[in-house]
């Protein structure tokens, strides 16, 4: 019998792809795994995966064509890779206010600088003066800057004033930013999410280095309340199961008892074990193996748009 298989496209991480392989070999006989391989890929003949892990293609965005063959051949990618080529930090924060998650006021800026093709003509759209005094008197400072798609806290600018928010402005270039209320928080959490409904939620310290944040946060916060609790993990089920994340982390800062959602579009996290406390590692490492052995053996089912279409077709 043919194995179905995993494959894992990567960057510098080694711990996690590494355990992710040795445990689906440990939990599955007809499933396994390992490290993708990608060539010159002809438009139909893709990587020949069952499933696809994506964590790299956000840097490495020559995998993210690749990828959506993949997905139309009939492979599951986790994340699925036009939504999250797609996403924005703007629309997102729309959505979970829409869907009753509290979030941060939230504004949208133009670009403060544009290519040479951009003429004042270009931007007759746009309203000048623009309304930067009533932005502020409406999402208080201090707030955050950042931009409206990316990670890794780049180009992420905490303004406390009009003067600090205009250079920080003036310094994001050819980036689309948000601006951001800042929520001033009592406790915050990172709920590790693992195909939509499974959540680990954890006390996580943003203040402190990035090897202390998970166990620094057990000294400088008290446990989660359970009422509360139950409020993060549901709140981070909807966002999931809105956005069509099956690997994500969704963190929430709390303010006043009250859990607004500050980040929660992780297409890759980051589950570098080193980073990571063992038991919290080892939920991570079991999840995603299951979640990998339960999409690889999946019957064929519409997953996007196309699908009912080639139903039945060669």
């Amino acid at each position: 019998m043919t194995k179905k298989r995993v494959g894992l496209l990567v960057g510098r991480e080694r711990t996690f792809p590494d355990a992710l392989i040795a445990r689906v070999a440990a939990v599955s006989s007809t499933v396994t795994a390992e490290y993708a391989r990608v060539d010159l890929t002809a438009v139909d003949r893709p990587p020949a995966y069952d499933v696809l892990v994506d964590r790299i293609s956000h840097d490495v965005v020559c995998y993210q064509p690749v990828l959506k063959l993949a997905a139309l051949a009939g492979a599951r990618v986790v994340n699925n890779p036009f939504w999250r080529i797609a996403d924005d930090k703007a629309f997102g924060t729309a959505l979970a206010a829409r869907l009753g998650v509290p979030v941060p006021r939230t504004y949208v800026l133009p670009s403060k600088s544009y290519g040479e093709d951009i003429t004042p003509d270009s931007l007759r759209n746009l309203t000048f003066p623009l309304g930067w005094e009533a932005m502020a008197r409406d999402a208080g400072f201090p707030m955050y800057l950042k931009p409206h798609w990316g990670g890794g806290m780049r180009d992420v600018y905490k303004v406390r004033d009009l003067d600090e928010l205009f250079r920080a402005y003036d310094a994001s270039g050819r980036l689309t930013m948000i601006a951001q209320e800042s929520i001033e928080w009592s406790a915050y959490v990172r709920c590790v999410v693992i195909g939509k409904t499974e959540v680990l939620p954890l006390r996580w310290d943003p203040t402190l280095p990035h090897h202390e944040r998970y166990v620094g946060a057990e000294r400088t916060m008290p446990p989660l309340d359970p009422g509360l609790e139950a409020v993060v993990v549901e709140h981070a089920r909807t966002l999931c199961r809105a956005l069509g994340y099956d690997m994500n982390t969704v963190e929430f800062a709390i303010r006043d008892g009250v859990p607004y959602a500050i980040d929660f579009m992780n297409s890759a996290p980051d589950f570098e074990g080193k980073f990571l406390p063992p038991a919290v590692f080892e939920w991570i490492v079991d999840r995603m193996a299951r979640l990998c052995v339960e999409l690889a053996e999946r019957e064929p089912a519409p997953t996007y748009r196309w699908d009912a279409l080639l139903a039945g077709r060669p």
